[in-house]
């Protein structure tokens, strides 16, 4: 059996990462999904004044 690893302040560290996995997309991966939506939102709308 693997030993945990808890931190000087007593976290299990596996239990963190385990809990974060499960609580959904971070700040940082919401930033992008809308910087990715809104850079595609311009593009399509660049493409429409063209026609």
């Amino acid at each position: 059996m693997e030993k945990k690893k808890y931190t000087v302040a007593g976290t299990d560290i596996e239990e963190v990462k385990r809990l974060n996995a499960e609580s959904g997309p971070s700040y940082n991966e919401i930033n992008e999904m809308l910087t990715r939506q809104i850079i595609e939102k311009e593009k399509n709308s660049q493409v429409k004044r063209l026609k």
